[in-house]
């Protein structure tokens, strides 16, 4: 629901349902107009006015706490996975740089949820709603440009919470601009709206009451509960025990012929990683149609789950499932462009830094790769500003 925006055409969001919606209202606009001078009589504009915007308050404080709430909890742009820390920076698309440059700072992906949480939270009090609305302006707006700049697919929908921000702001801005930039003694506004009847109070108070415990107390819990037990960015699936890391191509053997290591052979892998979760990638000159998704979905199952490799080439992705009795494991391809793709390799652990792996690849050649882990440390997480030896 937060992400709900009018659509005629069928399809993801674009500016020609705009197009036709502002068609639809003008004709709209028109029927009304003509309709009320038939009867010579007019509405309390100031009323029906009033009541639109606070339409607009609650509309907008949706999509911005819903958002806040999925930084706020690191699930909108998770920390870069061993796989992503271990990729070309050239390999990935632009909206995924932004998205990993945003998850590589975690406090500042929680400050930006505050941030948002806050201005929704301003919204909701007819005294701080400018405020509220001014924060938005400029934080929307600034995720509308990012989007435009990184090439990513929620340009559409930051460009309508901006447009709804920036209605609200109309409102208080002249009185703003004459104390501010003018100086002169300007008077708040002192409408309020007319509730004649005890019970249109205690609805009032009644909807409100309900839409904080909705949208504000129960999203914020089930954003912490999907943080702790299922983020939507993330797999759960638990991984070959203790195998975590990035693990170089020792051996690689191809129906019985051993290759040796090639920067431009598509057939050799470069290199291997088993992540902490039920994922392995696998690194090669073989190509990859890029999984262009980038936009925000919430996905439940871990075979839904696309953010590690969205926007990402040079890498083969596969989620696995592990036979321990028979040391094998079975795994498809998770790029959605390789559906129909099914390994099933045998697996032995001679130490505990050396995975062998045997089995058909994807051309039903016969495979035998022995991976030797790598000690690698990252900056990213030892920290750059403490001294390191690597």
């Amino acid at each position: 629901m937060s992400k709900y925006t009018p659509r005629i055409l069928s399809g993801g969001d674009n500016y020609l349902n705009w197009i036709i919606l502002g068609a639809i209202a003008a004709v709209g606009t028109f029927i009304w107009k003509k309709a009320e001078e038939s009867k010579k009589q007019h509405l309390d504009y100031d009323q029906l006015y009033y009541w639109f915007r606070v339409a607009l308050r609650y509309r907008l404080a949706v999509g911005v706490v819903a958002y806040g709430f999925l930084k706020l909890f690191l699930l909108q742009a998770p920390f870069p996975s061993i796989s992503n820390l271990n990729t070309n920076y050239g390999d990935f698309t632009a909206w995924k740089i932004f998205t990993l440059s945003l998850g590589a700072a975690p406090v500042y992906e929680i400050f930006l949820g505050v941030v948002e949480i806050l201005a929704g939270l301003l919204l909701l009090n007819r005294k701080t709603a400018t405020i509220g609305a001014f924060i938005i302006l400029c934080f929307a707006g600034n995720i509308f440009l990012s989007n435009l700049a990184y090439e990513g697919g929620e340009a559409v929908y930051s460009l309508f919470l901006t447009s709804i921000a920036f209605f609200l702001f109309l409102y208080d801005a002249p009185r703003l601009v004459n104390l501010l930039s003018l100086e002169q003694p300007t008077a708040p506004s002192t409408f309020k709206p007319v509730l004649t009847e005890q019970w249109q109070a205690n609805a009032r108070l009644a909807l409100k009451t309900l839409f904080i415990f909705l949208f504000v107390g129960l999203y914020g819990l089930r954003a912490y509960q999907g943080s702790q037990v299922n983020p939507h960015n993330v797999p759960v699936s638990k991984g070959l025990a203790e195998a975590a890391g990035i693990y170089n191509v020792k051996d690689f053997i191809i129906n019985g012929d051993t290759i040796a290591y090639s920067t431009t052979d598509t057939t050799r892998w470069k290199d291997v990683v088993f992540e902490k979760w039920a994922t392995l990638s696998i690194r090669s000159k073989r190509p990859v149609i890029i999984d262009s998704t980038n936009f925000e979905s919430v996905a439940k199952s871990d075979a839904d789950k696309n953010y590690e490799l969205a926007g990402s080439a040079s890498r083969h992705y596969y989620s696995y499932t592990i036979d321990s009795i028979n040391h094998s494991l079975t795994l498809h391809n998770k790029n959605k462009h390789y559906k129909g793709e099914v390994l099933v390799w045998k697996y032995e652990r001679p130490d505990a830094n050396t995975i062998v792996l045997s089995g058909l690849n994807h051309t039903k050649d016969t495979v035998n790769v022995r991976l030797e882990r790598i000690d690698k440390k990252y900056l990213l997480i030892e920290g750059r500003r403490k001294p390191q030896k690597l």
